[in-house]
């Protein structure tokens, strides 16, 4: 907390007063010591195992799990995560509509939809059918070293 309060004395004097989103991206870095947060919803829970086991090896990623959209959805908070990975077929509801629930709580989110049927990867194309729009799509089964190189390559600006 002492660095959150040094970072605004330091401040220009009209820069000190952050949004809630960027409050708590400033503070998730300060908890983290910079490395980015990944947010991976799945309903099998040897899948989320072994995403998040790939992804912390290294100790380059914080990564938190759910099986379950509602869930997610009373626990999510805007600028908590650097990047979702999200099952198309989940319990209760898609992961497209989880992520439309997700931008209505912070409309910058970023993700990475993943799924083992190709129908899913057309209806992606079907929802975000322009070019201009940066959707991320990972079949699987995907090798855990190209999972990570895939999740790395979307968090490069």
């Amino acid at each position: 907390m002492l660095l959150y309060y040094e970072a605004l004395q330091t401040s220009e004097p009209n820069d000190n007063i952050l949004s809630p989103e960027q409050e708590a991206k400033h503070m998730n870095k300060l908890r983290t010591g910079n490395r980015d947060r990944i947010l991976i919803v799945d309903d099998d829970h040897d899948i989320l195992v072994t995403f998040k086991a790939a992804l912390e090896e290294n100790n380059e990623f914080d990564v938190d799990t759910f099986t379950d959209p509602d869930e997610v959805l009373s626990n999510f908070k805007a600028g908590l995560y650097n990047l979702l990975i999200i099952d198309i077929r989940l319990p209760k509801m898609d992961g497209f509509e989880l992520y439309d629930k997700i931008k209505e709580i912070d409309n910058d989110a970023k993700v990475c939809f993943v799924s083992a049927y190709e129908i899913n990867y057309k209806a992606l194309r079907a929802i975000f059918p322009s070019p201009d729009i940066d959707e991320c799509f990972i079949r699987k089964p995907v090798n855990m070293k190209d999972f990570v190189g895939r999740v790395k390559s979307e968090l490069t600006p």
